[in-house]
């Protein structure tokens, strides 16, 4: 018979929202001005739903704990992420469900306007949450207020825990939960000068972070390990239709190929060439392929 290989099995825990995109040449200067825009649609947002997208694209066993509204938004995302084959653990609050007004330009560029934000005042399936925290090969707690709790929750249940803290600027209070629970650490080079980033990312490793990672944009990324660091290249896209959730496929990638066994070179490079393929797409994650009857 032949061997077949168990799916990884991920707990995420963080942001899902439903998102205007609003497409323009270039972004606003700070003055006013009429901007004409060149397209505009909704669309599933928020980063741990772009991760988790794209871990059920690599064949995962995808778990997303996150807070959606009583409203039509929430409706939405939760279709969306069910459609996609994710396990989901929705705390429905009374109100609005997170919503973002992203404006985009070609070049990458993006300013991301929270429009609402929901407020988990008490969790009603922690039960649930908790049984596939413990289940699972890696815990990604995302910044949000309503993940932080489960920092020490993947601590106590011997899970490694993943972060993702973004365009941290090494100093915001904010995120230093998550940067010190981190066994494995993510962020761009948005919010540090590139000395900067390096020696942050030497830092983190030199005090327990196992994994540091840098995404560098057109760069590739950057990855700090006990003993030394490994470069990739950003994978070559034919033509960028979108880069939303480009950062959040990467880490899917990285996070898929490390629980299959690869080193860090190879993780990196299935990072990218994760990254590449959703800056290919129109949405968070590749479409998944149909297979065939």
């Amino acid at each position: 018979m032949p061997h077949t290989v168990p799916m990884p099995k991920v707990f995420v825990a963080g942001p899902a929202s439903w998102n205007r995109l609003v497409y323009l040449d270039r972004l606003p200067e700070p003055t006013p001005r009429t901007v004409f825009a060149r397209g505009h649609r909704t669309a599933l947002g928020g980063t741990s739903a772009g991760k988790a997208l794209n871990l059920a694209h690599l064949g995962a066993d995808v778990t997303l704990r996150t807070v959606v509204g009583d409203d039509e938004a929430g409706r939405a995302i939760t279709d969306a992420l069910t459609a996609a084959g994710v396990d989901l653990v929705a705390e429905v609050v009374p109100g609005p469900s997170e919503q973002h007004l992203n404006l985009m330009a070609p070049d990458g560029g993006r300013v991301s306007i929270y429009l609402e934000l929901p407020d988990l005042a008490r969790p009603r399936h922690d039960d649930r949450a908790l049984a596939a925290l413990a289940d699972a090969d890696a815990a990604v707690v995302d910044l949000a207020e309503h993940a932080r709790p489960l920092l020490a929750a993947a601590r106590r249940a011997g899970v490694p825990v993943w972060c993702d803290v973004h365009d941290y600027d090494g100093v915001a209070e904010y995120h230093r939960d998550f940067v010190r629970a981190a066994d494995h650490l993510f962020l761009n080079d948005d919010g540090m000068p590139e000395d900067d980033l390096r020696a942050f990312l030497a830092a983190r490793v030199a005090d327990g972070t196992r994994t540091a990672v840098a995404t560098l944009g057109a760069r590739g990324a950057l990855a700090v390990v006990p003993g030394g660091s490994h470069h990739v290249p950003a994978a070559p896209v034919e033509r960028v239709v979108d880069t939303n959730g480009a950062g959040d496929a990467f880490f899917a990638g990285f996070l898929v190929a490390h629980l299959a066994g690869a080193d860090v070179p190879a993780a990196l490079a299935a990072g990218a060439a994760q990254a590449a393929k959703c800056l290919g797409a129109p949405d968070l994650a590749p479409a998944r392929e149909r297979r065939s009857p």
